[in-house]
């Protein structure tokens, strides 16, 4: 699907539903300082935060979840006024109900343990592995962080390699970086 394919789509169903039924999923973007994340939001809560394409995104959403879905500001701007103030330093913990309909039972559990993971601090894929019981699944646990369909909400940008390095992100080393930046930036001046 082409971008001018999805933005057709898009105002297609949007139309279709003007002054009546809103979709099924707020469908839409946030630019901010880690790039353009796709933002998807259920009846649930949040269940895309992505660096992946917004076509990619939004035949995920349709084959999984539902095929009714459209801009819908009312759900989608109280999670962009979120990551505003997260990016700003000034929100540490997200509101925003988090929807994991778009991962796997195992990626489930392992998300579930990374929310878990207090603002501004670290873990490491052992560590996570052992709080599931599953120490010896460092593969699984990797590629269920790197399939994170809610990244930033679900902090998987806080999972590090043992040996201290950064190791991958969805959005990239730079973006990762960025995101554990503000986090200890404004740990730090809370300390003080």
């Amino acid at each position: 699907m082409s971008s001018n394919d999805l933005d057709a789509l898009l105002r297609v169903t949007s139309s279709s539903y003007r002054g009546e039924t809103p979709p099924d999923i707020a469908f839409g973007t946030y630019d901010g300082a880690v790039g353009r994340l796709v933002l998807a939001v259920t009846g649930k809560g949040i269940a895309a935060c992505s660096f992946e394409p917004e076509n990619d995104v939004f035949e995920l959403i349709a084959r999984h979840a539902s095929s009714f879905i459209g801009p819908d500001a009312r759900r989608l701007d109280p999670v962009r006024r979120e990551l505003d103030a997260y990016f700003s330093g000034r929100l540490r913990a997200f509101a925003t109900p988090v929807d994991l309909t778009l991962a796997t039972t195992f990626a489930r559990t392992v998300l579930q343990k990374t929310m878990a993971v207090p603002y501004g601090t670290t873990t490491t894929l052992e560590q996570i592995g052992q709080s599931i019981g599953r120490p010896r699944a460092l593969r699984a646990i990797g590629n269920a962080l790197a399939s994170n369909p809610v990244c930033v909400i679900v902090p998987c940008h806080r999972v590090v390699r043992e040996d201290g390095q950064l190791g991958d992100y969805a959005g990239g080393l730079p973006a990762k970086q960025h995101l554990l930046n503000v986090e200890r930036r404004t740990a730090a001046s809370a300390g003080r």
